[in-house]
């Protein structure tokens, strides 16, 4: 079976379908949910081992010029300018009301040389938003999507692995930091980065070298044996970076979601200078947030799905972004928008769960913490 003509499709497409992968359209692209192991296994062998996954469907942006720093700056909530050479940062595009228009990682190669890595389903739209406030600026951008693959290789084992097929001494690669090397001779970007809540690495290549990257590192991951690699798929990605209370944008972070109600204070930082939305953002952070992303348990049977109501004495006040079975930690968990008062460790919710109100209860996240 083919991906359908309409749907993109990255570098891999033929090699999960060989795997025997079921293929589903995520936000336009042809990806695969799950493999023949199962989305609890995946999961599991992840957290235990190492899971690798095709994130070749994220978007790069570069951004060259002498004002490449400032010009970020101006349009991202973390400071760009806190970066050396080598470093990766989590930040947000945002609005002028504090929203979110994405979110995403930025890199700095040089102090004109900037690499922004965007989600997959709002590429064009970041595209437009970067290039829209280019006034005056000295930078030039170009659009590198379509350019690279993007493998990531997580898990305890994660390093074992892929230090097999580089010179590159990975030990030494400390976490949201990179190096230019080679993997299995291709000529690649390694980032200490992941989307998983594990140790792990994302191995940025030419998308014409994907295919050779992929089956090298199931192979040198030991794929086929009991405690070996597994691909894995968007549904085992999605329970990890649950479990690991890592908002997931359309999800958590919207353009109605300001990033103090996303509990990313800590990626707003209101005193770089000027950047779209810190007017609203320093004014939100003065007054207080009305409501506030927080991670609940489930306490009787019943499973919490994405955009169940949240009640509180059987008053509907809020909404679950995430909800799923968390296979490590066997409970059922979630995200919710609740009202800010309500917003503490302990809260009583309740769930409705097909017109049946089930129990649950505010905790603190993430939901699971790898040991050091």
């Amino acid at each position: 079976m083919t991906a359908a003509p309409s749907l993109k499709q990255t570098p891999l497409n033929a090699a999960h379908r060989r795997l025997g992968a079921r293929m589903v359209d995520f936000g336009g692209w042809d990806m695969p949910v799950q493999y023949p192991a199962g989305t609890v296994e995946e999961h599991l062998r992840t957290r235990r081992a190492c899971g690798l996954f095709d994130v070749s469907h994220m978007g790069e942006i570069e951004v060259l010029g002498p004002d490449a720093i400032p010009f970020v700056n101006r349009l991202c909530s973390n400071d760009a300018a806190k970066l050396v050479d080598g470093q990766a940062q989590y930040s947000a595009l945002t609005t002028p009301r504090g929203t979110v228009v994405d979110d995403l990682l930025v890199y700095r190669f040089a102090a004109d040389h900037l690499l922004l890595v965007v989600n997959a389903s709002t590429t064009d739209k970041d595209w437009d938003w970067i290039a829209s406030h280019r006034a005056g600026d000295h930078v030039e951008l170009k659009n590198r999507s379509a350019d690279f693959c993007q493998i990531a290789v997580q898990g305890p084992d994660a390093l074992r692995v892929l230090q097999t097929l580089t010179a590159t001494p990975l030990e030494e690669i400390r976490y949201y930091h990179f190096r230019e090397g080679s993997v299995d001779g291709v000529p690649s970007i390694i980032s200490r980065t992941g989307y998983t809540g594990e140790d792990g690495f994302e191995v940025y290549a030419a998308s014409d070298e994907a295919e050779q990257l992929w089956n090298r590192l199931l192979e040198a991951g030991g794929y086929g044996t009991q405690e070996g690699v597994l691909p894995c798929g968007l549904a085992a990605r999605n329970t990890l970076r649950l479990e690991a209370a890592m908002s997931l944008y359309g999800h958590e972070i919207t353009e109605e979601t300001s990033l103090l109600e996303a509990n990313l204070g800590w990626i707003t930082k209101l005193d770089k200078g000027d950047f779209i939305g810190r007017e609203a953002l320093a004014r939100q952070k003065e007054e207080g947030v009305r409501r506030r992303l927080v991670g609940f348990e489930v306490t009787e049977r019943g499973i919490a799905r994405d955009d169940q109501d949240v009640l509180i004495g059987g008053e509907k006040v809020g909404r679950v972004t995430s909800g799923s079975p968390s296979p490590f930690l066997k409970k059922n968990i979630g995200l919710a928008y609740v009202p800010a008062e309500r917003a503490n460790e302990g809260q009583e919710l309740q769930i409705d769960v097909r017109g049946r109100a089930v129990a649950a209860r505010v905790v603190s996240t993430p939901f699971y913490k790898r040991k050091k």
